[in-house]
Protein backbone atom coordinates (compact mmCIF):
# COMPACT_ATOMS: atom_id res chain seq x y z
CA UNK A 1 0.00 0.00 0.00
CA UNK A 2 1.08 3.25 -0.80
CA UNK A 3 2.42 5.43 2.40
CA UNK A 4 1.67 8.55 -0.14
CA UNK A 5 -1.80 7.18 -1.86
CA UNK A 6 -1.70 9.73 -4.43
CA UNK A 7 -3.13 13.05 -3.28
CA UNK A 8 -7.11 12.50 -3.54
CA UNK A 9 -8.79 15.42 -2.86
CA UNK A 10 -11.89 15.34 -1.29
CA UNK A 11 -14.22 16.89 -4.02
CA UNK A 12 -17.45 17.67 -5.34
CA UNK A 13 -16.93 17.13 -9.23
CA UNK A 14 -18.95 19.78 -11.01
CA UNK A 15 -18.41 22.54 -8.79
CA UNK A 16 -14.76 21.51 -8.59
CA UNK A 17 -14.10 21.86 -11.85
CA UNK A 18 -16.42 24.69 -11.82
CA UNK A 19 -13.86 26.84 -9.42
CA UNK A 20 -11.18 24.85 -11.48
CA UNK A 21 -11.69 26.74 -14.89
CA UNK A 22 -12.77 30.33 -13.06
CA UNK A 23 -16.41 29.93 -14.24
CA UNK A 24 -17.83 29.81 -10.14
CA UNK A 25 -16.97 32.27 -7.46
CA UNK A 26 -15.33 29.60 -5.35
CA UNK A 27 -17.63 31.51 -2.14
CA UNK A 28 -20.75 30.15 -4.30
CA UNK A 29 -18.89 26.82 -4.93
CA UNK A 30 -17.66 25.59 -1.80
CA UNK A 31 -19.18 24.90 1.33
CA UNK A 32 -18.07 23.41 4.78
CA UNK A 33 -16.59 20.19 4.14
CA UNK A 34 -18.23 16.83 4.63
CA UNK A 35 -16.67 15.19 7.61
CA UNK A 36 -13.74 13.00 5.83
CA UNK A 37 -10.41 13.19 8.35
CA UNK A 38 -7.78 15.09 6.38
CA UNK A 39 -4.76 15.17 9.07
CA UNK A 40 -1.53 14.91 8.52
CA UNK A 41 -2.27 12.02 6.95
CA UNK A 42 0.48 10.46 4.79
CA UNK A 43 -0.54 11.51 1.32
CA UNK A 44 -3.82 12.17 1.45
CA UNK A 45 -4.70 15.05 3.22
CA UNK A 46 -3.40 18.12 2.57
CA UNK A 47 -4.58 19.63 -0.26
CA UNK A 48 -6.68 22.69 -0.27
CA UNK A 49 -10.40 21.07 -1.57
CA UNK A 50 -13.78 22.28 -2.56
CA UNK A 51 -16.10 21.00 0.28
CA UNK A 52 -18.38 18.41 -0.41
CA UNK A 53 -21.09 19.50 2.11
CA UNK A 54 -23.34 20.76 -0.87
CA UNK A 55 -23.40 17.97 -3.02
CA UNK A 56 -26.09 16.84 -0.81
CA UNK A 57 -28.75 18.25 0.44
CA UNK A 58 -29.75 18.16 4.12
CA UNK A 59 -31.27 14.06 4.55
CA UNK A 60 -34.91 15.82 5.74
CA UNK A 61 -34.98 17.33 2.38
CA UNK A 62 -33.67 14.37 0.34
CA UNK A 63 -37.32 13.67 -1.30
CA UNK A 64 -37.94 16.71 -2.54
CA UNK A 65 -34.70 17.65 -3.66
CA UNK A 66 -34.57 14.42 -5.27
CA UNK A 67 -37.99 15.12 -6.89
CA UNK A 68 -37.10 18.39 -7.72
CA UNK A 69 -34.05 17.78 -10.22
CA UNK A 70 -35.47 15.02 -12.02
CA UNK A 71 -33.93 14.65 -15.04
CA UNK A 72 -36.53 15.65 -18.16
CA UNK A 73 -36.48 13.69 -21.44
CA UNK A 74 -33.83 15.99 -23.87
CA UNK A 75 -33.99 15.45 -27.55
CA UNK A 76 -30.01 15.83 -28.20
CA UNK A 77 -28.77 17.72 -30.92
CA UNK A 78 -24.72 19.50 -31.39
CA UNK A 79 -24.96 22.72 -29.76
CA UNK A 80 -21.22 23.34 -29.91
CA UNK A 81 -18.34 22.37 -31.72
CA UNK A 82 -14.49 22.64 -30.23
CA UNK A 83 -11.70 21.10 -32.29
CA UNK A 84 -13.09 17.79 -32.72
CA UNK A 85 -14.82 17.70 -29.93
CA UNK A 86 -18.85 17.91 -29.94
CA UNK A 87 -20.83 19.15 -27.31
CA UNK A 88 -24.19 17.96 -27.01
CA UNK A 89 -27.43 19.54 -25.62
CA UNK A 90 -27.52 16.86 -23.28
CA UNK A 91 -24.53 17.73 -21.96
CA UNK A 92 -25.04 20.97 -21.26
CA UNK A 93 -28.83 19.46 -19.74
CA UNK A 94 -27.04 17.14 -17.29
CA UNK A 95 -24.72 19.78 -16.09
CA UNK A 96 -27.71 22.33 -15.19
CA UNK A 97 -29.64 19.54 -13.21
CA UNK A 98 -26.11 18.17 -11.58
CA UNK A 99 -25.74 22.49 -10.55
CA UNK A 100 -29.18 22.34 -9.33
CA UNK A 101 -29.03 19.81 -7.06
CA UNK A 102 -25.71 21.07 -5.65
CA UNK A 103 -26.60 24.26 -5.57
CA UNK A 104 -24.42 25.76 -7.62
CA UNK A 105 -25.06 29.38 -9.44
CA UNK A 106 -22.82 29.96 -12.58
CA UNK A 107 -21.87 33.37 -13.44
CA UNK A 108 -24.15 35.30 -15.77
CA UNK A 109 -26.45 33.12 -18.04
CA UNK A 110 -26.19 29.48 -16.97
CA UNK A 111 -27.38 28.89 -20.74
CA UNK A 112 -24.17 30.31 -22.19
CA UNK A 113 -21.98 29.80 -18.82
CA UNK A 114 -22.44 26.00 -18.91
CA UNK A 115 -21.70 25.49 -22.66
CA UNK A 116 -18.21 27.67 -21.81
CA UNK A 117 -17.36 25.53 -18.67
CA UNK A 118 -17.43 22.24 -20.82
CA UNK A 119 -15.62 23.77 -24.03
CA UNK A 120 -12.65 25.41 -21.97
CA UNK A 121 -12.52 22.01 -19.97
CA UNK A 122 -12.53 20.27 -23.31
CA UNK A 123 -9.60 22.63 -24.06
CA UNK A 124 -7.38 21.76 -21.13
CA UNK A 125 -7.89 17.91 -22.01
CA UNK A 126 -7.08 18.17 -25.53
CA UNK A 127 -3.69 20.03 -24.16
CA UNK A 128 -2.88 17.31 -21.62
CA UNK A 129 -3.54 14.82 -23.93
CA UNK A 130 -0.88 16.59 -26.59
CA UNK A 131 1.61 16.89 -23.40
CA UNK A 132 1.13 13.74 -22.08
CA UNK A 133 -0.47 14.57 -19.18
CA UNK A 134 -1.45 10.91 -17.31
CA UNK A 135 -4.15 10.54 -14.29
CA UNK A 136 -3.43 6.71 -12.53
CA UNK A 137 -6.17 4.95 -11.63
CA UNK A 138 -4.93 4.49 -8.23
CA UNK A 139 -5.32 8.34 -7.97
CA UNK A 140 -8.64 8.44 -10.10
CA UNK A 141 -9.66 5.47 -7.18
CA UNK A 142 -8.61 7.18 -4.06
CA UNK A 143 -10.31 10.56 -5.39
CA UNK A 144 -13.88 8.85 -6.11
CA UNK A 145 -14.00 6.65 -3.14
CA UNK A 146 -13.25 9.74 -1.14
CA UNK A 147 -15.78 11.53 -2.47
CA UNK A 148 -18.69 8.79 -1.90
CA UNK A 149 -17.77 8.85 1.63
CA UNK A 150 -18.22 11.99 1.89
CA UNK A 151 -21.74 11.92 0.40
CA UNK A 152 -22.40 8.81 2.88
CA UNK A 153 -21.90 11.07 5.50
CA UNK A 154 -23.83 14.30 4.38
CA UNK A 155 -26.32 11.45 3.84
CA UNK A 156 -26.19 9.50 7.32
CA UNK A 157 -25.76 5.80 5.75
CA UNK A 158 -24.66 4.13 2.67
CA UNK A 159 -28.40 2.95 2.64
CA UNK A 160 -30.25 6.20 2.37
CA UNK A 161 -27.11 7.50 -0.10
CA UNK A 162 -28.08 4.88 -2.35
CA UNK A 163 -31.81 5.57 -1.60
CA UNK A 164 -31.04 9.36 -2.33
CA UNK A 165 -29.24 8.96 -5.75
CA UNK A 166 -31.03 6.22 -6.63
CA UNK A 167 -28.04 3.85 -7.58
CA UNK A 168 -25.76 1.74 -5.96
CA UNK A 169 -22.70 2.48 -4.47
CA UNK A 170 -20.84 0.52 -7.20
CA UNK A 171 -22.92 2.80 -10.00
CA UNK A 172 -21.88 5.91 -8.39
CA UNK A 173 -18.42 4.87 -8.53
CA UNK A 174 -18.31 3.81 -12.55
CA UNK A 175 -20.36 7.16 -12.76
CA UNK A 176 -17.45 9.53 -11.43
CA UNK A 177 -14.93 7.71 -12.77
CA UNK A 178 -14.51 9.92 -15.82
CA UNK A 179 -15.33 12.65 -14.40
CA UNK A 180 -12.78 13.11 -11.82
CA UNK A 181 -10.05 11.44 -14.05
CA UNK A 182 -10.90 14.90 -16.60
CA UNK A 183 -11.15 17.07 -13.52
CA UNK A 184 -7.42 15.67 -12.49
CA UNK A 185 -6.04 16.07 -15.71
CA UNK A 186 -7.39 19.78 -16.13
CA UNK A 187 -5.77 20.43 -12.66
CA UNK A 188 -2.64 18.99 -13.94
CA UNK A 189 -2.42 20.74 -17.16
CA UNK A 190 -2.96 24.01 -15.32
CA UNK A 191 -0.56 23.27 -12.84
CA UNK A 192 2.36 22.77 -15.31
CA UNK A 193 0.72 26.17 -17.67
CA UNK A 194 1.01 27.99 -14.60
CA UNK A 195 4.51 26.28 -12.48
CA UNK A 196 6.72 29.34 -13.40
CA UNK A 197 5.14 31.76 -11.55
CA UNK A 198 7.01 33.38 -8.56
CA UNK A 199 6.01 36.18 -6.25
CA UNK A 200 8.39 38.65 -4.44
CA UNK A 201 8.05 39.84 -0.97
CA UNK A 202 8.18 43.30 -2.66
CA UNK A 203 5.23 42.21 -5.13
CA UNK A 204 3.55 41.17 -2.21
CA UNK A 205 3.47 44.42 -0.05
CA UNK A 206 2.75 46.65 -3.40
CA UNK A 207 -0.21 44.39 -4.24
CA UNK A 208 -1.71 44.90 -0.76
CA UNK A 209 -0.26 48.57 0.01
CA UNK A 210 -3.27 50.45 -0.74
CA UNK A 211 -6.35 47.87 -0.09
CA UNK A 212 -8.88 49.16 2.16
CA UNK A 213 -8.64 46.91 5.48
CA UNK A 214 -12.13 45.90 4.24
CA UNK A 215 -11.21 44.32 1.25
CA UNK A 216 -8.00 42.23 2.92
CA UNK A 217 -9.09 38.50 2.97
CA UNK A 218 -10.39 36.92 6.27
CA UNK A 219 -8.08 34.57 7.94
CA UNK A 220 -10.28 32.04 9.69
CA UNK A 221 -9.49 30.66 13.35
CA UNK A 222 -6.21 28.50 13.15
CA UNK A 223 -5.12 25.79 16.09
CA UNK A 224 -1.85 24.70 16.54
CA UNK A 225 -2.22 21.09 18.35
CA UNK A 226 0.02 18.04 20.19
CA UNK A 227 -0.93 14.81 19.97
CA UNK A 228 -0.26 11.68 22.04
CA UNK A 229 -1.25 8.13 20.12
CA UNK A 230 -1.03 4.71 21.94
CA UNK A 231 -2.33 1.89 19.21
CA UNK A 232 -4.57 -0.59 21.06
CA UNK A 233 -2.47 -4.23 21.44
CA UNK A 234 -4.05 -6.69 19.05
CA UNK A 235 -4.31 -9.98 20.37
CA UNK A 236 -2.29 -12.99 18.83
CA UNK A 237 -5.04 -15.01 18.05
CA UNK A 238 -6.65 -12.04 15.83
CA UNK A 239 -3.65 -12.04 13.93
CA UNK A 240 -3.47 -15.52 13.02
CA UNK A 241 -6.96 -15.14 12.30
CA UNK A 242 -5.72 -12.45 9.45
CA UNK A 243 -2.97 -14.44 8.23
CA UNK A 244 -4.59 -17.28 7.81
CA UNK A 245 -7.29 -15.58 5.68
CA UNK A 246 -4.35 -14.39 3.40
CA UNK A 247 -2.77 -17.97 3.23
CA UNK A 248 -6.06 -19.19 2.31
CA UNK A 249 -6.37 -16.72 -0.53
CA UNK A 250 -2.47 -17.65 -1.77
CA UNK A 251 -3.89 -20.94 -2.24
CA UNK A 252 -7.05 -20.87 -3.58
CA UNK A 253 -5.34 -18.56 -6.52
CA UNK A 254 -2.25 -21.31 -6.70
CA UNK A 255 -4.99 -24.17 -7.33
CA UNK A 256 -6.24 -22.06 -10.33
CA UNK A 257 -10.30 -21.42 -8.23
CA UNK A 258 -9.85 -17.91 -9.01
CA UNK A 259 -7.80 -15.05 -9.95
CA UNK A 260 -5.54 -13.16 -7.42
CA UNK A 261 -7.63 -9.82 -8.54
CA UNK A 262 -11.15 -11.29 -7.56
CA UNK A 263 -10.05 -11.63 -4.27
CA UNK A 264 -8.85 -7.98 -4.41
CA UNK A 265 -11.90 -7.08 -5.57
CA UNK A 266 -13.90 -9.10 -2.57
CA UNK A 267 -12.01 -9.27 0.07
CA UNK A 268 -9.40 -6.35 0.00
CA UNK A 269 -9.25 -3.30 2.72
CA UNK A 270 -7.15 -1.13 0.51
CA UNK A 271 -10.46 0.90 -0.55
CA UNK A 272 -8.37 2.56 -3.79
CA UNK A 273 -6.68 -0.36 -4.86
CA UNK A 274 -9.56 -3.02 -4.65
CA UNK A 275 -11.33 -1.52 -7.76
CA UNK A 276 -8.87 -2.32 -9.80
CA UNK A 277 -8.58 -5.63 -7.82
CA UNK A 278 -5.60 -4.33 -6.05
CA UNK A 279 -3.14 -2.87 -8.66
CA UNK A 280 -1.12 -0.02 -7.49
CA UNK A 281 0.20 1.24 -11.11
CA UNK A 282 3.69 1.45 -11.29
CA UNK A 283 5.55 2.87 -8.14
CA UNK A 284 8.79 3.92 -6.82
CA UNK A 285 10.36 2.23 -4.19
CA UNK A 286 10.29 5.82 -1.70
CA UNK A 287 6.39 5.85 -2.05
CA UNK A 288 6.16 2.76 -0.24
CA UNK A 289 5.98 1.50 3.03
CA UNK A 290 9.49 -0.26 3.81
CA UNK A 291 8.23 -3.66 4.87
CA UNK A 292 6.25 -4.12 1.88
CA UNK A 293 8.40 -2.35 -0.89
CA UNK A 294 11.93 -5.05 0.52
CA UNK A 295 8.98 -7.73 -0.82
CA UNK A 296 7.16 -6.17 -3.29
CA UNK A 297 10.85 -5.27 -5.36
CA UNK A 298 12.01 -9.08 -4.85
CA UNK A 299 9.14 -10.34 -6.70
CA UNK A 300 10.77 -12.39 -9.75
CA UNK A 301 7.58 -14.71 -11.30
CA UNK A 302 4.23 -13.32 -11.92
CA UNK A 303 3.02 -16.87 -11.12
CA UNK A 304 3.80 -16.45 -6.99
CA UNK A 305 2.23 -14.53 -4.96
CA UNK A 306 4.78 -13.57 -1.52
CA UNK A 307 4.43 -14.76 1.96
CA UNK A 308 2.15 -12.44 4.44
CA UNK A 309 3.84 -9.33 4.57
CA UNK A 310 3.17 -7.05 7.71
CA UNK A 311 3.10 -3.14 6.90
CA UNK A 312 2.19 -0.34 8.79
CA UNK A 313 -0.83 -0.83 7.02
CA UNK A 314 -1.94 -4.09 8.22
CA UNK A 315 -1.16 -7.47 7.07
CA UNK A 316 -0.74 -8.34 2.85
CA UNK A 317 -0.31 -10.93 0.33
CA UNK A 318 1.55 -9.44 -2.87
CA UNK A 319 1.26 -10.43 -6.77
CA UNK A 320 4.25 -9.10 -9.43
CA UNK A 321 2.47 -7.76 -12.54
CA UNK A 322 5.56 -5.83 -14.02
CA UNK A 323 9.11 -3.94 -13.43
CA UNK A 324 9.91 -1.34 -15.60
CA UNK A 325 12.81 0.55 -14.49
CA UNK A 326 12.98 1.67 -10.92
CA UNK A 327 9.51 0.58 -10.76
CA UNK A 328 7.36 -1.59 -9.67
CA UNK A 329 3.19 -2.50 -10.67
CA UNK A 330 1.99 -5.28 -8.12
CA UNK A 331 -1.44 -6.46 -6.73
CA UNK A 332 -1.87 -6.61 -3.40
CA UNK A 333 -4.70 -7.68 -1.19
CA UNK A 334 -5.00 -6.31 2.55
CA UNK A 335 -5.88 -6.87 5.92
CA UNK A 336 -6.19 -5.81 8.79
CA UNK A 337 -6.82 -7.34 12.52
CA UNK A 338 -9.93 -5.76 14.23
CA UNK A 339 -9.20 -4.32 17.46
CA UNK A 340 -11.38 -5.78 20.54
CA UNK A 341 -13.73 -3.38 22.42
CA UNK A 342 -11.31 -4.33 25.68
CA UNK A 343 -8.39 -3.26 24.35
CA UNK A 344 -9.37 0.11 22.94
CA UNK A 345 -10.90 0.53 26.47
CA UNK A 346 -7.43 -0.44 28.37
CA UNK A 347 -5.71 2.20 25.82
CA UNK A 348 -8.24 4.88 26.83
CA UNK A 349 -7.51 4.18 30.65
CA UNK A 350 -3.91 4.17 29.95
CA UNK A 351 -4.07 7.98 28.25
CA UNK A 352 -6.46 9.16 30.55
CA UNK A 353 -4.04 8.08 33.67
CA UNK A 354 -1.44 9.65 32.12
CA UNK A 355 -3.31 13.13 31.01
CA UNK A 356 -3.84 12.99 35.05
CA UNK A 357 -0.23 12.75 35.76
CA UNK A 358 0.48 15.22 33.11
CA UNK A 359 -1.76 17.83 34.83
CA UNK A 360 -0.84 17.36 38.22
CA UNK A 361 3.12 17.83 36.72
CA UNK A 362 4.23 15.12 39.31
CA UNK A 363 6.67 13.00 37.76
CA UNK A 364 5.99 9.56 38.13
CA UNK A 365 8.38 7.74 40.07
CA UNK A 366 8.62 4.83 37.26
CA UNK A 367 9.49 7.34 35.12
CA UNK A 368 12.35 9.00 36.70
CA UNK A 369 14.55 6.82 35.93
CA UNK A 370 14.12 7.37 31.81
CA UNK A 371 15.01 10.75 31.93
CA UNK A 372 19.04 11.20 31.66
CA UNK A 373 18.21 14.71 33.81
CA UNK A 374 15.11 14.79 35.27
CA UNK A 375 13.06 17.67 34.87
CA UNK A 376 11.03 20.26 37.25
CA UNK A 377 7.82 18.68 36.64
CA UNK A 378 6.15 16.41 34.05
CA UNK A 379 5.06 18.19 30.58
CA UNK A 380 3.04 16.69 27.79
CA UNK A 381 6.45 17.48 25.69
CA UNK A 382 7.92 15.19 28.17
CA UNK A 383 5.43 12.50 27.78
CA UNK A 384 5.72 12.49 23.70
CA UNK A 385 8.80 10.69 23.46
CA UNK A 386 7.95 7.96 26.03
CA UNK A 387 4.54 7.11 25.44
CA UNK A 388 3.43 8.37 22.04
CA UNK A 389 3.61 5.97 19.14
CA UNK A 390 2.87 8.60 16.54
CA UNK A 391 6.18 8.55 14.27
CA UNK A 392 5.50 11.57 12.39
CA UNK A 393 4.76 13.89 15.34
CA UNK A 394 6.86 12.10 18.49
CA UNK A 395 10.01 13.57 17.71
CA UNK A 396 8.46 17.45 17.33
CA UNK A 397 6.75 17.35 20.70
CA UNK A 398 3.43 16.27 19.38
CA UNK A 399 2.85 18.63 17.41
CA UNK A 400 0.61 18.41 14.49
CA UNK A 401 1.85 19.25 10.75
CA UNK A 402 -0.20 20.37 8.21
CA UNK A 403 1.24 19.84 4.75
CA UNK A 404 -0.48 21.28 1.68
CA UNK A 405 0.36 22.76 -1.81
CA UNK A 406 1.65 25.59 -0.25
CA UNK A 407 3.91 23.85 2.24
CA UNK A 408 4.25 21.86 5.78
CA UNK A 409 2.51 24.56 8.80
CA UNK A 410 1.51 23.64 11.89
CA UNK A 411 -1.59 25.87 12.00
CA UNK A 412 -4.89 23.77 10.86
CA UNK A 413 -8.17 25.27 10.35
CA UNK A 414 -10.45 23.39 12.09
CA UNK A 415 -12.20 21.92 8.81
CA UNK A 416 -8.46 20.60 8.06
CA UNK A 417 -8.09 18.48 11.17
CA UNK A 418 -8.75 14.79 11.46
CA UNK A 419 -12.50 14.81 12.16
CA UNK A 420 -12.17 13.39 16.06
CA UNK A 421 -9.24 15.65 16.72
CA UNK A 422 -11.42 18.75 15.66
CA UNK A 423 -14.45 17.95 17.73
CA UNK A 424 -12.35 17.57 20.67
CA UNK A 425 -10.32 20.58 20.32
CA UNK A 426 -13.04 22.63 19.36
CA UNK A 427 -14.00 23.13 22.97
CA UNK A 428 -10.68 23.32 24.21
CA UNK A 429 -8.77 25.95 26.05
CA UNK A 430 -5.05 27.25 24.92
CA UNK A 431 -2.86 24.79 27.56
CA UNK A 432 -5.50 22.46 27.97
CA UNK A 433 -5.38 18.73 27.93
CA UNK A 434 -8.16 16.75 26.71
CA UNK A 435 -9.52 13.23 28.10
CA UNK A 436 -8.74 10.41 26.02
CA UNK A 437 -10.63 9.59 22.94
CA UNK A 438 -10.40 7.02 19.76
CA UNK A 439 -10.25 8.31 16.30
CA UNK A 440 -8.63 5.88 12.75
CA UNK A 441 -5.35 7.51 11.87
CA UNK A 442 -4.40 8.34 7.93
CA UNK A 443 -2.89 4.91 7.85
CA UNK A 444 -6.40 3.10 8.79
CA UNK A 445 -5.51 1.87 12.10
CA UNK A 446 -7.82 2.84 15.45
CA UNK A 447 -6.04 4.23 18.18
CA UNK A 448 -6.53 6.22 20.73
CA UNK A 449 -5.14 9.73 21.55
CA UNK A 450 -4.74 12.86 24.19
CA UNK A 451 -4.19 15.87 22.76
CA UNK A 452 -2.96 19.51 24.04
CA UNK A 453 -3.98 22.46 22.41
CA UNK A 454 -1.04 24.87 22.17
CA UNK A 455 -2.04 27.32 20.52
CA UNK A 456 -5.17 28.93 19.16
CA UNK A 457 -5.13 32.35 16.68
CA UNK A 458 -9.03 33.73 16.23
CA UNK A 459 -10.17 34.70 13.17
CA UNK A 460 -9.22 37.96 11.93
CA UNK A 461 -7.84 40.27 8.90
CA UNK A 462 -4.84 39.25 7.46
CA UNK A 463 -1.52 41.48 7.93
CA UNK A 464 1.71 41.36 6.45
CA UNK A 465 3.67 40.67 9.29
CA UNK A 466 1.44 38.02 10.58
CA UNK A 467 -0.16 36.39 7.67
CA UNK A 468 2.67 36.59 5.11
CA UNK A 469 2.07 33.48 3.37
CA UNK A 470 -1.63 33.53 2.70
CA UNK A 471 -1.00 37.30 1.22
CA UNK A 472 1.55 35.64 -0.57
CA UNK A 473 -0.89 32.82 -2.16
CA UNK A 474 -3.54 35.78 -2.95
CA UNK A 475 -1.09 37.06 -5.23
CA UNK A 476 0.26 34.02 -7.13
CA UNK A 477 -3.11 32.90 -7.45
CA UNK A 478 -4.27 36.25 -8.92
CA UNK A 479 -1.25 35.84 -11.53
CA UNK A 480 -2.67 31.93 -12.05
CA UNK A 481 -5.97 33.51 -12.98
CA UNK A 482 -4.59 35.92 -15.00
CA UNK A 483 -2.14 33.36 -17.17
CA UNK A 484 -4.54 30.90 -17.32
CA UNK A 485 -7.40 33.35 -18.59
CA UNK A 486 -4.83 34.32 -21.19
CA UNK A 487 -4.05 30.99 -22.10
CA UNK A 488 -7.62 30.40 -22.62
CA UNK A 489 -8.36 33.42 -24.65
CA UNK A 490 -5.05 31.98 -27.08
CA UNK A 491 -6.16 28.61 -27.42
CA UNK A 492 -9.27 29.77 -28.76
CA UNK A 493 -7.89 31.53 -31.43
CA UNK A 494 -6.06 28.67 -32.62
CA UNK A 495 -8.62 26.10 -32.14
CA UNK A 496 -11.64 25.60 -34.74
CA UNK A 497 -14.78 26.59 -32.60
CA UNK A 498 -18.40 26.72 -33.98
CA UNK A 499 -21.28 27.13 -31.97
CA UNK A 500 -25.20 27.50 -32.32
CA UNK A 501 -26.90 30.23 -33.42
CA UNK A 502 -29.01 30.42 -30.05
CA UNK A 503 -25.71 31.35 -28.12
CA UNK A 504 -24.62 33.57 -30.63
CA UNK A 505 -25.68 37.14 -28.15
CA UNK A 506 -24.18 35.67 -25.05
CA UNK A 507 -21.94 37.67 -23.06
CA UNK A 508 -18.80 34.97 -22.22
CA UNK A 509 -16.09 35.93 -20.02
CA UNK A 510 -13.47 34.78 -22.83
CA UNK A 511 -13.33 36.19 -25.57
CA UNK A 512 -12.68 34.60 -29.30
CA UNK A 513 -16.32 32.12 -29.27
CA UNK A 514 -17.66 33.85 -31.79
CA UNK A 515 -15.82 33.48 -35.13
Amino acid sequence: MKKILISALSLCFLSATAVLIGLVPVSAATSPRAGVASSPRAGVASSPRVGCAAALPQPSRFAADSAAVAPASVIDEVVWVVGDEAILKSDVEQMRLQAAQDGIRFKGNPDCAIPEQIAVQKLFLHQAALDSIEVTESEIASGVNQQIEAWIQMAGSREKLEEYKRQTVSQMREQLHDDYRDRMLVQKMQQKLAEDIKVTPAEVRRYFKDMPQDSLPFVPTEVEVQIITQTPRVSPEEINRVKDELREYTDRVTKGETSFSTLARLYSEDPVTARNGGELGYTGRGVLDPAFAAVAFNLTDPKKISKVVESEFGFHIIQLIDKRGDKVNVRHILRKPVVSDSAITAAINRLDTLATQIRSEQIPEILRRQFTVVPDKFTFENAVPLYSDDKDTRSNNGLMANTNEEGRTSKFRMQDLPQEVARVVDTMKVGQISQAFQMVNERGKTVCAIVKLKNRIDGHKATITEDFQILKNVVTAKLREQKLHKWVVDKIKATYVRIGDDYRDCDFEYQGWIK
